[in-house]
């Protein structure tokens, strides 16, 4: 029985010698991703070149719940961007419901605009709208309708404008990785009505699954009904694993907009563990958990604002016959060390770039 003892202790230390490089360079590896991602940005990198605008323009935005921050945000951009153009701009909101936005994108169609921004839910859910669309020669531009970046040809888009979301998901599960020391325990909240949603939720299992962390749970969920499913799902999932849910990684900050009175009548203090991660979009509210400290330390932001006026610049190309701009926006990982550079008074990653006067500059508006 010594003899036994022994040899297993020698097992645990070698696996230990063993384990102690690898581990070094999977926190080495992730911490450069967080750094990366977490620094100001102040360098303009988007498109120098582009047409004139095009004047004398109505466009309609298709919101697809304008109870999301993150769709909140682009519309607020597209407003800012298109009152820049002089054009005029109607939103309709598909109230985070199919039927909504359906709806919705009939009465876009009563309007006949000269085009039309898809914004924040899959293009293909509403494939016959986009034919009457493309039938009617109505330029279609998007921010988060699928998981293809730039101009798709299955649906029809002109552009689909978006950070790059599997760095977005990456760099939140690396985040969760290094706070954790490597050993996290994680539960991942997706919406399967988008595959945008799964495809992200997807990237963070990988990544954290990779570098030996452990994902506990994949909860689907609809992000529309986080406010009715969200209360009890937290307390039914800390009754399940306790101390072992050491991270949650959401594809969206909406689900932490209602877990925090779960985890307070559990006893939990705000920066207690599950700590909170969300890999997109940045919204008001997650913004102000991260610098209350309550119940979300990291938001991985896209700059809201920014791809507003990205798509308000993408249809003037499609008006004016050219290409999309090929624009990749930046993305920031949000912590309290750096809540307040890029916009962050305002609760939202809007970057020191310039950006507005970059593309005004490019419509011949400066």
């Amino acid at each position: 029985m010594k003899r036994r003892t022994l040899i297993q202790s020698s097992v645990t230390v070698l696996a230990l010698i063993l384990a102690g490089p690898a581990l070094a360079d999977a926190m080495s590896d992730a911490k450069a991703v967080v750094d990366k991602y977490a620094t100001r940005v102040t360098t303009w990198d988007g498109p120098t070149t582009g047409p004139k605008v095009q004047e004398d323009k109505t466009i309609v935005v298709l919101a697809g719940d304008l109870k999301n921050g993150g769709i909140l945000g682009v519309t607020t951009g597209v407003e800012e961007a298109a009152a820049a153009m002089g054009w005029q701009v109607k939103v309709l909101d598909g109230a985070g419901s199919i039927g909504g936005r359906t709806a919705a994108f009939g009465q876009a169609m009563a309007l006949k605009p000269a085009g039309i921004i898809i914004n924040g839910f899959d293009a293909v859910e509403q494939a016959p709208a986009l034919e009457q669309a493309k039938a009617a020669g109505i330029p279609l531009v998007a921010w988060h309708a699928g998981p293809v970046i730039g101009p798709d040809e299955k649906t029809g888009l002109f552009a689909n404008v978006s950070t790059d979301a599997m760095e977005v998901s990456k760099s939140a599960a690396d985040w969760a990785y290094a706070d954790a020391k490597g050993k996290p325990g994680v539960v991942i909240f997706t919406d399967s009505t988008y595959a945008i949603a799964i495809a992200k939720a997807d990237r963070m299992k990988e990544e954290i699954e990779k570098l030996g962390g452990k994902v506990l749970e994949y909860v689907d969920t609809p992000i529309a009904e986080t406010s009715q499913r969200m209360p009890q799902l937290t307390t039914s999932l800390l009754q399940k694993y306790g101390d072992q849910w050491t991270h949650s990684l959401a594809i969206n900050d909406l689900y932490f907009d209602f877990m925090g009175p779960s985890l307070a009548a559990a006893g939990k203090g705000g920066t207690d563990a599950p700590i909170n991660v969300a890999a997109g979009d940045g919204s008001e509210s997650a913004y102000q958990r991260i610098r209350a400290g309550q119940f979300q330390k990291v938001t991985v932001a896209e700059p809201l604002n920014l791809q507003g006026w990205q798509l308000v610049d993408e249809l003037n190309r499609a008006f004016a016959g050219e290409q999309w701009s090929g624009y990749l926006s930046p993305l920031h990982v949000v912590t309290a060390d750096n809540v307040e550079f890029d916009g962050g008074p305002k609760n939202a990653f809007d970057p020191e770039n310039g950006y507005r006067d970059e593309y005004k500059k490019l419509w011949g508006k400066m």
